[in-house]
Order: C-alpha cells, then sequence, then structure tokens
C-alpha cells in the first residue's frame, strides 16, 4: 500500500514538472492527447455534493452554502442570516482509504445588499513512506494541500449581484524530501475569483419559473514552484460559464436544469522539435498569467478544433418535493485528448429546518476516476433569526 502511494505521488509531481515540455511529431497533432497540466489540481475538484450530483455544474444553479466555489455573488441573495456547511470526498477510495478531500464553507449576510463568505478546502494524501535508491526508509510524511480564502458579494439590483473572493494556497507534496536529485519545498500561490450572477422570475405557459445566468473566473493567481530551480507551474485559472432553469410544476413540485461550460485559462502544451527543443505548433508556455490566461483562447497547436476540445461541459437536473426532498442527476463530458473524464452523477437531498444533508455518487464511463464507487456527502446548516422571532411571537 505504501509503494502504490509513493508511486502515485511521484507520478503526480512528474505530472506537474513536466507537462508542459511534451514532445509530439506534427504529424501526430490531430486527435493527439495534449492534456493541460496544471499546479494543484486538487483545486479543480467538486467539492460539495450538491453539485457532485448534478454533473458538476453549480455556476447558476440557486444560491446555497458551498456557493463559494462555484459563484460567490450568489451569496447576496441567499436565504438566511448565516450558514456553515462541511463536505467530504473519499478519494482512490477503490485503492486506498487514507486519501480525502474536506470542505468547509460559511457565509454572513450583513444587510439585504451584501453577504461576506469564507472557506477551507483541505486535501490529504495518506501516510507517504518515502525511500531511497536502495529501498531504505527515509521518513515517513502526510503530503497535503489546502486553500484558504474570503469572499464579498453585494447585489445592484433585485435581479444581479457580483462578488470576488481573495485565496491563498498552500501544497505541500514532499516535506522537504529531495524528489529526483533535486531538492524541493511547498508551492504558495495567492489568487482570486471574479465573478457575477443574475436571475429573474418568468412565466411558461400556465407555469411560474425561473431564469438565471452564472459567470465565474476562478484562480487567477501567482504561478507555483515545488523546487527553487524549477520554472513556476501555472494554476488552475478556469473560466465557467452557464445558465438555469427552474419550473413551479405545482405547490409542492419543482424542476431545476442548469448547464455549465468551462475552459481553463493556462497555457496549452506546444509540439517541440524532438532534435532542437524549438517549438513548431503552438505558442512559448513561459509567460506571465495575464498573458497566459489570453493566450489560452488561441495557442493550441491543434488550432481551432483543439481550442475547442479544451471545453468541458456538464449538465444536471434537480427535482424538489415540498423543498424537503430533492433528487438529482447529471453528466459530466471532457474531449479524451483532455483527460478524457466522462462521467454521470447522482444524488439525494433533505432539508430539515435548519438542518441539510446531500449524497451524492459518480459513475464513469471510463474505470479511471478518482471518485468511482465512493459517496461523498455534505452537512449543512442555515440559521435566519428573523424566522424564529417570527415564529415566538405567532406562538
Amino acid at each position: 500500500m505504501h509503494r502504490f502511494k509513493t508511486t502515485f505521488l511521484l507520478i503526480f509531481i512528474t505530472l506537474l514538472y513536466t507537462g508542459a515540455q511534451a514532445q509530439i511529431p506534427v504529424s501526430e497533432l490531430a486527435g493527439q492527447v495534449n492534456a493541460i497540466q496544471t499546479a494543484v489540481p486538487f483545486m479543480t475538484i467538486t467539492p460539495d455534493s450538491r453539485a457532485g450530483g448534478m454533473g458538476d455544474a453549480g455556476v447558476a444553479t440557486t444560491p446555497d452554502i458551498n456557493s463559494q466555489y462555484w459563484n460567490s455573488s450568489k451569496y447576496a441573495f441567499q436565504e438566511g442570516k448565516w450558514g456553515v456547511g462541511v463536505s467530504y470526498s473519499p478519494w482512490l477510495r477503490n485503492l486506498v482509504n487514507d486519501i480525502n478531500l474536506a470542505y468547509l464553507a460559511g457565509y454572513y449576510r450583513i444587510d439585504k445588499l451584501q453577504a461576506v463568505s469564507m472557506s477551507l478546502r483541505y486535501f490529504s494524501l495518506g501516510n507517504i513512506q518515502f525511500t531511497d535508491e536502495w529501498g531504505s526508509t527515509i521518513r515517513n510524511f502526510n503530503p497535503n494541500e489546502f486553500s484558504i480564502d474570503a469572499g464579498y458579494a453585494r447585489a445592484f439590483s433585485d435581479k444581479i449581484s457580483a462578488g470576488i473572493v481573495f485565496r491563498y494556497i498552500y501544497s505541500n507534496l514532499t516535506g522537504g524530501t529531495g524528489v529526483g536529485g533535486s531538492d524541493t519545498k511547498p508551492g504558495m500561490s495567492f489568487a482570486a475569483d471574479i465573478n457575477m450572477y443574475y436571475h429573474s422570475k418568468i412565466s411558461l405557459g400556465p407555469k411560474d419559473g425561473e431564469a438565471s445566468f452564472g459567470a465565474n473566473i476562478s484562480n487567477i493567481g501567482t504561478k507555483m514552484s515545488y523546487t527553487p530551480n524549477q520554472e513556476a507551474d501555472f494554476i488552475p485559472t478556469n473560466l465557467r460559464l452557464g445558465g438555469a432553469l427552474g419550473i413551479d410544476l405545482d405547490k409542492f413540485n419543482r424542476m431545476n436544469f442548469t448547464l455549465d461550460i468551462n475552459k481553463l485559462l493556462v497555457p496549452t502544451p506546444p509540439i517541440y522539435n524532438d532534435s532542437t527543443g524549438e517549438i513548431i505548433a503552438g505558442m512559448d508556455p513561459d509567460v506571465s498569467v495575464p498573458v497566459g490566461m489570453l493566450h489560452s483562447f488561441y495557442d493550441a497547436p491543434g488550432g481551432a478544433k483543439e481550442e475547442f476540445h479544451e471545453i468541458m461541459w456538464s449538465t444536471g437536473v434537480e427535482y424538489w418535493y415540498n423543498q424537503l426532498l430533492a433528487i438529482r442527476g447529471g453528466f459530466f463530458y471532457e474531449h479524451e485528448t483532455k483527460g478524457n473524464r466522462k462521467y454521470f452523477s447522482m444524488g439525494l437531498g433533505l432539508r430539515l429546518n435548519v438542518f441539510a444533508v446531500d449524497f451524492s455518487y459518480l459513475i464513469p464511463l471510463h474505470q479511471n476516476n478518482p471518485l468511482a464507487g465512493t459517496l461523498r456527502f455534505s452537512l449543512l446548516f442555515n440559521f435566519d433569526p428573523s424566522k424564529k422571532k417570527t415564529s415566538k411571537k405567532r406562538t
């Protein structure tokens, strides 16, 4: 077990260091595997079970306690005065039992127009045994990564809001242990999200409904390096756009439909000449963060066709009965040359006064998903003192 996890960690680090140095002949440009590699990929893992049950879609869904990850501007329309939620996701559970992602999020409404929020994400890779070239144990270490952030959201009308999040990211994969003859260090980055949310009541024939749109550019931040002499890597800056439609079927039944598309705003690995090391297709990835974000729309060596392959999409549906019980389903798609993640998801939700619980389960089309065969859950507590005061007066 220790050997497996050590191998997994070394592959993980190697991908971070070498993802931008792939050398592929030009003749293989059409349909080649050319996935984008970034530092701290744990930042792209869906942390909560509501969105996890809807194909990892959430930028335009109705506000909830875990909106910090998807679109913090939704907090401006969140019901309740304040709330907190905790989520847990096992990772590679079919192979090991001590790798997991934990997520803590909360918000507080300052007034009818403003809200502040915070979240903590912690990814543990379990206990790893480091050995030297002769197989002798050097040390045991628990590699871990975390991010902590704070956000502010403001409504500009009863339909539109905007938000900003500031984030600190820390990644310690080796604890200073040398890898491949190089000294290592923890990686650190400072980042920010900017986002907006729009929703409006609509009529669909005899039915009432709500349409919404959301946009979020997340993890706009400094590059990260794990060795003193290694070129720093981009963190997963991402553009997410989405829409949602809610329909009140009757007094007790409601259906929500949502669709997200997202794209990493980091450079695509170019094609290098095997003998000279010169770039023969694509663009130089050694650029600043703002330039890399701009280049990400037109730097793919395969041209516009490859750029479209880099767009991921996810769609989900959610059924509510009397705002007490939710049943969810969804699908996520990523092109086979960009990671080949394709999976269905399903989930359940239960709301009881201030307490709520969500569950989600992932069904991969290819048996290569770390979340395959695992059950994720979220516990939520949403408080509204004004309702308590009203109920006391009525009694």
